[in-house]
């Protein structure tokens, strides 16, 4: 019986986890994940506005046990390629174990690393994100109880996680504000690394779009420094902030690196062969992959097929699941009147050409934010086994 074994159980773990248990018979499956519970990102950002609730999002694993699927609960620290060995310790009573396997899959997902950035040990507690569910509370908490101030959004260098993510933090801001009749008290500044906002395939609506709602956009501009009010960028800028929603970096985790597998993440043989480049056994899917495409639940989900598949075809087994990388996306622009009701635009990016085919409705409408929330709910439920409330 081959061994299966599933670093991550989010979109990418659990989408190739799910593929095999149906497709690979007389295999042992298990997904290693650091807790046990899974909260989706695509619709955390309507967390901020009341929109959404944690319940809606989260996951637990036990529906897929009914599929066979293995589910351990620990952090991997090590592994080890030419044995074959994963080690992880257990979360409550930190003891640690190691498991076998026969095929590794690598999708931990990212760690958010704000160590380049100068002064970020001493002030982490004042930032906050839209991309973990414990900051976006604070944030929610912020933005509904400050009465004046400046908002400094940030966005790294691509590739990063869920590229409209700090574009709808700015617009929901701006929602939040306007809904309180505080909008006119605040400043906001979204700064971003990049020389246009992400995905660059909507940045000229998102320009239009802010400057309706008054925020102030600084593109090709790296933070280097935080302090307790002010943020510093590469040219010397200097901004005051009262609330900050600053991304740090992505990286892959350190035991990627130190397993000799890439840096800063997960190196491929190519986006259709998941394949380590130096082990047939190690594939890696999803944001931990290093893919030149954006990161994104899509190609988490598209990449975990294609790893499927590849480990189907190394077992001799010819049936393929159908999987492309080109997908429908949509990017939360909050509402410029300030109601409770957010309206998306919708993209659609094909990365099967080149250069990739990229289009748009340039209209925001609420239908686009329903069709979102469809969409998530849709993957949750095909991978976790159950529909939430």
């Amino acid at each position: 019986m081959k061994k299966v074994v599933i670093v991550g159980g989010g979109i990418g773990g659990m989408g190739v986890a799910n593929t095999l248990a149906q497709k690979l018979k007389n295999a042992e499956i298990t997904v290693i994940n650091k807790d046990d519970y899974y909260i989706s990102g695509p619709s955390r950002p309507l967390i901020l506005t009341g929109e959404q609730k944690y319940s809606r999002i989260l996951r637990g694993y036990e529906e897929v046990g009914k599929s066979g699927i293995k589910v351990v609960i620990g952090n991997v620290y090590k592994i080890d390629p030419a044995n074959r060995k994963v080690y992880l310790s257990e979360t409550t009573f930190n003891t640690k174990k190691e498991l076998d396997y026969d095929y590794l899959v690598l999708s931990p997902g990212i760690v958010f690393d704000g160590s380049s950035i100068n002064g970020y040990e001493k002030y982490w507690w004042k930032n906050t994100t839209v991309y973990d569910p414990g900051m976006v509370n604070v944030l929610k908490q912020r933005l509904w109880t400050a009465e004046s101030g400046s908002i400094i959004i940030y966005a790294p260098k691509a590739p990063y996680r869920c590229a409209p993510a700090p574009t709808e933090t700015a617009m929901l801001a701006h929602t939040i504000l306007t809904y309180r009749g505080v909008r006119d008290k605040f400043k906001i500044i979204h700064i971003d690394a990049n020389d246009k906002t992400q995905p660059p395939v909507i940045a000229d609506i998102v320009k239009q779009v802010y400057e309706k709602a008054g925020i102030q956009l600084v593109t090709n501009q790296e933070i280097t420094e935080i302090g307790e009010n002010y943020v510093v960028t590469k040219s010397g800028e200097k901004y005051e902030y009262t609330i900050l929603a600053m991304l740090e970096p992505n990286r892959a985790p350190k035991f990627i690196e130190e397993a000799g597998l890439g840096s800063p993440f997960a190196e491929v043989r190519s986006p259709q062969d998941l394949r380590s480049p130096k082990y047939d056994d190690i594939l890696a899917v999803g944001d931990a992959a290093k893919l030149p495409f954006p990161k994104n639940q899509e190609i988490a989900f598209e990449s975990s097929q294609f790893a499927a598949n590849k480990i189907l075809e190394m077992e001799g087994i010819s049936e393929k699941v159908p999987v492309q990388y080109a997908f429908v996306g949509w990017a939360y622009l909050g509402n410029l009147e300030g109601k409770l009701e957010t309206l998306s635009l919708q993209f659609q990016l094909d990365l099967t050409k080149q250069p990739p085919a990229a289009a748009k409705d340039p209209q925001l409408k609420r239908e686009y934010t329903i069709q979102k929330d469809n969409w998530e709910q849709a993957y949750l439920t095909k991978l976790f086994g159950y529909k939430s409330e």
